[in-house]
């Protein structure tokens, strides 16, 4: 197995990282595009492995993408420019990729089949199938539509009235592009809020969309036009430099044009509320997504407790706050955070499993961990288990760690942040 060993014991971060584009954003602006009428283009799009397979996706399904060094161009025929496949839709290991192309295929009236990686084999897609069968999207694969591979031929959807049982941007998502092809009005019940960009891509190239008390609302039928999509860096990587920042000793870090949608923030939240010295130095509200630059230095950090709404707009930080607990003094209870079990891998246990060996005081609970701080980690032999944000997660603990650090399978990393390594590596003084 490939592995690499790390960087330990820092002395001193220090200069400024601008991050990839946001990934999220990155997915919708390819399918937007795709669905759209005319000319999308695209900047600081993130070329990691997840995005690059939503691309193959819509050119299998003809789609004209060209990639170019600064700038992605789309051109879009609509809906009904959307082709039958001639080969198997292959998603990687991109979670975002099949379960919103599901909800575009579903009104689709023609056959395709999607598959994955190994990891998205084991995760759940009947959170997505099922509305969708309600809607009258024909879906079959293992365990009933449970698991890939799955087949589906779409066309004459109708509307759905549909409480989300869980906060999930993905099953919302994929739920309101059958929605935007459905025969009358599709209502969308949220108990907690998750990631809008969908419902703000939507209205960027010009479509219509209403949110009021929880309940989304959108009719079918709409036709978009292309747009430019500026898409700004990614907050869940900037997550990890934000907590290296904190507790790597002596360091100072700027991450520039972050992206400060109100629904990913809550890694800043939580941060403030553990008394990290975090500024936002500047701030863009007006973009239709907005974003800003970040100051962070080494800080003096105190437990605390993670819950309720706040857990959607942080839950892919979790592997990396739970780190940054690590060096807290006191204790920090993470719970409602199920989700945790269905993403790359079960973080849950992963995570809790990983610091252990490092040295770190952490158990799991069925939602969520307990992390009692303040722990000197020492280090040993770590593994991603092919999950991005655990292999950056322990990236950035080697770096207090005392002892050599070897991580195996660093390649998973290049799903979202290809220049992780670069970007950290040069940050030391």
């Amino acid at each position: 197995m490939e592995s690499i060993k790390l960087n330990i014991n820092i002395k001193g971060l220090s200069g400024s990282v601008a991050v990839p584009g946001d990934k999220s954003i990155s997915h919708r602006s390819v399918m937007f595009g795709a669905i759209a009428n005319g000319l999308t283009t695209v900047s600081n799009f993130l070329p990691g492995d997840d995005c690059l397979s939503t691309i193959a996706c819509f050119r299998k399904l003809g789609v004209q993408i060209e990639e170019q060094e600064k700038e992605l161009k789309i051109i879009g025929n609509g809906f009904d420019g959307l082709m039958e496949p001639n080969e198997v839709l292959d998603v990687g290991n991109s979670g975002t990729t099949i379960r919103l192309m599901l909800g575009i295929l579903s009104g689709r009236p023609f056959f395709a089949a999607l598959q994955g990686d190994q990891s998205i084999g084991k995760r759940p897609m009947t959170r997505v199938t099922v509305p969708l069968r309600e809607m009258g999207a024909q879906i079959e694969g293992r365990k009933n539509g449970e698991y890939t591979p799955l087949a589906i031929r779409g066309g004459n959807l109708k509307p759905i009235h549909y409480q989300m049982p869980v906060a999930s941007a993905q099953v919302k998502s994929s739920l309101l592009f059958a929605g935007l092809q459905a025969d009358g009005e599709s209502c969308i019940i949220e108990k907690t809020e998750s990631r809008d960009h969908t419902e703000r891509m939507i209205r960027h190239f010009g479509g219509e969309i209403t949110k009021e008390k929880g309940v989304i609302t959108v009719k079918g039928g709409q036709k978009f036009t292309g747009s430019h999509v500026h898409v700004p860096g990614d907050i869940s990587s900037a997550a990890f430099f934000l907590v290296a920042g904190a507790i790597v000793p002596e360091s100072e870090i700027i991450l520039r044009n972050v992206g400060l949608n109100p629904t990913r923030t809550g890694i800043i939240d939580v941060m403030k509320k553990m008394g990290a010295d975090l500024q936002i130095l500047t701030s863009e509200d007006n973009a239709f997504e907005p974003y800003g630059d970040l100051l962070i230095k080494t800080s003096n950090l105190k437990g605390t407790i993670i819950e309720g709404e706040l857990i959607p707009r942080l839950i892919d930080e979790i592997p990396v706050i739970a780190l940054l607990a690590t060096q807290a003094d006191g204790k920090t209870i993470i719970k409602d955070a199920q989700e945790l079990k269905v993403k790359e891998t079960n973080r849950i246990d992963t995570v809790v499993n990983e610091l252990k060996k490092l040295g770190a005081n952490i158990e799991p609970t069925e939602d969520g961990m307990i992390i009692y701080g303040k722990s000197r980690l020492s280090g040993g032999i770590v593994s991603s288990h092919g999950d991005h944000r655990i292999g950056m997660m322990l990236s950035i603990a080697a770096a207090i760690c005392q002892e050599e650090v070897c991580l195996e399978n660093p390649g998973a990393i290049s799903v979202s942040y290809p220049d992780f390594f670069t970007h950290l590596n040069n940050l030391k003084r």
